[in-house]
């Protein structure tokens, strides 16, 4: 039982001992009985700030996104070739007929042209001269070429043509076809047609030709437009016509004949329906085929009323 008596004694002197460490090391000194209290709470307020600060400021963890991979650059894109620098034709002479040349009405000749291939592709009987506007003066539609043409090389194309009866000046457009039915680089014919012509003094002739517009109904189509053509000769003869329109359509040749001098009518009707009116004007016009090989203008037509 001694020993239990003993613990408690040994506690309190452990308790004053570390009281004692607390204590200020001066003998006598004035202890201001807050300071310890100030001390504490001074500490702790420490180290919440520093706690603070350690939250506010985190250690940067490591990324662990992999870099963007490097691709390789596009292939470099190769231009194509331009179908435009394919069938180039630069005009070098007229070997015949210059511009301006004087012919007699009626009178045939042979046009040619010098051309030089200054495309990248070669020119085979496949291409073709055709003609393209103005007045044709009698001349073919399309005429193949004879033989190849290399890039670099020259060609003389030739066309026989009959000038027109009526004095005047005429001018035909020509143009050059490929294989694939495109066409390319115009060139064309100009002459001046003297003396002759109409009055019964020279040969025969169509004069002149003039316009009438009016409109029919037929069949469903209310006010369609119908176009009658006067055409004048200088005397006895046969004259073949076709009708031209601005659709392009084809139309067969037709023929009237003159017992003397004089004139003569002819219509075409248009089932011209409002579907296609609408931009630039409709026309229809006639070319004497024989014996002037002309193009006597035309005259612009409505469309029919819708029903």
């Amino acid at each position: 039982m001694p020993t239990l008596k003993r613990r408690p004694f040994l506690a309190l002197i452990c308790v004053l001992a570390l009281f004692a460490c607390n204590l200020p090391s001066g003998v006598g000194s004035t202890q201001d009985p807050n300071a310890e209290a100030t001390f504490a709470a001074q500490t702790v307020a420490a180290q919440l700030t520093a706690a603070a600060a350690a939250l506010a400021s985190p250690t940067a963890l490591p990324s662990s996104t992999s870099p963007a991979p490097t691709l390789p650059p596009p292939p470099t894109a190769v231009p194509p070739t331009s179908v435009l620098s394919c069938d180039i034709a630069q005009f070098i002479s007229d070997v015949s007929i210059p511009d301006g040349t004087s012919m007699s009405p009626g009178e045939s000749f042979v046009k040619t042209w010098r051309l030089k291939n200054n495309g990248t592709c070669a020119w085979t009987p496949s291409y073709a001269v055709v003609f393209s506007s103005g007045n044709a003066m009698g001349g073919p539609a399309t005429q193949a070429l004879t033989g190849n043409v290399n890039p670099g090389g020259t060609v003389d194309i030739s066309v026989s043509l009959t000038a027109p009866i009526t004095p005047g000046s005429y001018t035909g457009y020509w143009k050059l076809r490929n294989a694939s039915a495109v066409l390319f680089s115009e060139f064309y014919v100009q002459i001046e047609v003297e003396g002759g012509g109409g009055g019964g003094g020279g040969p025969f002739a169509v004069t002149s030709v003039s316009y009438d517009v009016n409109t029919f109904d037929e069949g469903g189509y209310d006010d369609c437009p119908i176009v009658t053509a006067h055409i004048t000769a200088n005397g006895a003869g046969d004259v073949d016509y076709h009708w031209t329109r601005s659709d392009g359509a084809g139309a067969s040749v037709q023929s009237v004949h003159f017992n003397s001098a004089g004139t003569k009518h002819v219509s075409q009707k248009w089932y011209l329906g409002s579907v296609w009116a609408g931009g630039s004007a409709e026309w229809l016009g006639l070319y004497i085929d024989d014996p002037n090989h002309q193009d006597f203008g035309h005259v612009n037509v409505p469309a029919c009323n819708a029903p």
